[in-house]
């Protein structure tokens, strides 16, 4: 190695400024929208700053894209089914950003984050953008960043975004706040797992889709689409002018692929006849307001010292049963006020 190729790989590499990574963004740059959703991720505080106003000048571009969530119990080929709707998709002349996220360790907070591997050929698509992203054990399904990493995608020029979650439980009902339509994906044979199925992840699918509905699982999935249409008939309405519909897929043979987009398509169709697309979005914007006012209170009150001096006594004591946790946490918030 020669001494000027050492000396070039000590440099350090200086991050492009805000401007660059806006206009970058708003002209479909891949690598600039990879960089500020880093930023966006990032724990540091130092990159807080700049995230923000990346995200403040990104929102001046008003985009309507279509935001579909797609969860399911494990097991069901959620990226099997995203690449071959992905395909779909693209063959339509959209463009398509994937956010997939992926369950993270509760010991490491690492991530598999092997979606992009699993989606090859969609991944091979230059229309195509995917983004794994690690959930670091929030419990939404989603990641603590995806609602922003939404609104950047938007900003790229994005027609389509799909934002897959983790799996189906109950606090997945929270990816209802960031995307317009949610796809339940379950597997043949599935009907019995009604039971254990939380009633908020039923009220919030828009359309369930039996995956692997091929070979010998055809009459099993046929089955289970009857059990699902008859749970479905019992579940209030989410939107008065909609039917939720349960269609049969597989992905290995790409059939009942495009029914499920043309589904899509039509609910598109009838929100904004309704004019229901664009106060859902005003909806949306609202709650992540106050889902990052949430986020930055917790992060001030267990960054205060005197908090932080606080905390091992009363823990201790509550620990011990010589304090409530009820007064624990009264005491902890006084002191936080002082």
């Amino acid at each position: 190695m020669s001494r000027d190729l050492h000396h070039q790989e000590r440099i350090p590499r200086h991050d492009p400024d805000v401007e660059t990574v806006v206009s970058g963004i708003m002209s479909g740059n891949r690598q600039m929208l990879s960089r500020a959703i880093t930023l966006i991720e990032s724990q540091k505080p130092e990159h807080e700053a700049r995230a923000h106003e990346i995200l403040d000048r990104c929102l001046e571009k008003k985009t309507a894209s279509l935001r579909i969530g797609i969860t399911g119990s494990p097991g069901a080929g959620k990226s099997t089914f995203i690449e071959a709707f992905g395909e779909e998709i693209l063959n339509s002349g959209l463009t398509l950003a994937v956010l997939a996220i992926d369950p993270s360790s509760r010991q490491s907070k690492g991530s598999i984050l092997g979606d992009k591997a699993r989606m090859e050929r969609l991944s091979g698509r230059k229309e195509a953008f995917i983004r794994p992203t690690a959930s670091s054990g929030y419990l939404g399904g989603t990641s603590p960043k995806t609602h922003e990493t939404i609104l950047l995608c938007e900003a790229a020029g994005y027609d389509v975004i799909l934002v897959e979650t983790v799996g189906v439980g109950q606090s997945e009902v929270l990816i209802d706040s960031m995307v317009d339509f949610i796809l339940l994906l379950m597997l043949p044979g599935s009907g019995d797992e009604l039971q254990g199925i939380k009633r908020g992840i039923m009220e919030i699918a828009d359309s369930v889709v039996i995956t692997k509905a091929d070979g010998d699982q055809s009459a099993i999935a046929a089955l289970s689409k009857a059990e699902f249409e008859a749970a479905l008939m019992m579940l209030p309405k989410k939107h008065p002018f909609w039917h939720r519909n349960v269609y049969l897929t597989s992905a290995l043979h790409h059939t009942g692929i495009n029914d499920v987009w043309q589904n899509i398509l039509e609910f598109f169709t009838q929100m904004r006849e309704e004019a229901r697309l664009e106060q859902r979005r005003s909806q949306q914007l609202k709650q992540l307001l106050y889902t990052v006012l949430e986020e930055r209170l917790k992060k001030e009150f267990f960054s205060n010292p005197r908090v932080i001096q606080a905390k091992a006594l009363i823990e201790q004591q509550v620990v011990e049963a010589r304090l409530s946790p009820f007064s624990g946490a009264k005491t902890l918030m006084e002191t936080f006020r002082k």
